[in-house]
């Protein structure tokens, strides 16, 4: 005898049991095989909102509502377009840049594969893009104009300390 009782136990009431099987029904279960049928997918077609209802990207779930939320956020980066550049948050905008790209492409990678939230993160993108250039097109126009003020207002300075310079030497001699 071995030291496997459970092993022995089991070949030996299990094996029988299967043998008690009419021949007849284990050949059954060889040949047959189930199929899903064309008739369950044909009865009826449904209606728009059975189908959004019943999708798995449906209106009760929250790959759906995800975006319809997210709109607020594109919204609120176009009404910024009419905000002056100097006003606009330049991290902020960063991050709606950032956040657009790479919810896109994640949005196309996962299962099930959510298109509307894909496009909202496209949109959110580009807000971002031209809220971004427009920022830095205001920051380098600003920059090149403070340096040109810097420069006007010392030789502005020197003009005026040669001026009193010349008027001291008048008194003094």
């Amino acid at each position: 005898m071995t030291s496997r009782a459970g092993l022995r136990l089991f070949s030996q009431s299990a094996r029988p049991q299967f043998l008690r099987t009419p021949l007849r029904q284990r050949q059954h279960f060889k040949t047959v095989r189930r199929y899903q049928s064309t008739e369950a997918t044909s009865t009826q077609p449904q209606s728009l909102f059975q189908r959004l209802w019943t999708s798995e990207v449906g209106i009760k779930t929250v790959h759906f509502w995800a975006p319809v939320m997210k709109w607020a956020l594109v919204i609120a980066g176009i009404g910024d377009f009419f905000r002056p550049a100097e006003k606009l948050s330049l991290t902020q905008n960063l991050a709606l840049l950032a956040t657009g790209s790479i919810w896109t492409r994640w949005c196309l990678i996962i299962k099930p594969r959510n298109v509307l939230l894909a496009a909202v993160n496209a949109c959110l993108a580009c807000v971002g893009v031209v809220q971004v250039s427009r920022i830095l097109t205001f920051q380098s126009t600003q920059k090149g104009s403070t340096e040109e003020a810097i420069k006007a207002e010392a030789a502005d300075i020197k003009d005026q300390a040669k001026g009193l310079e010349k008027s001291v030497e008048k008194k003094v001699a």
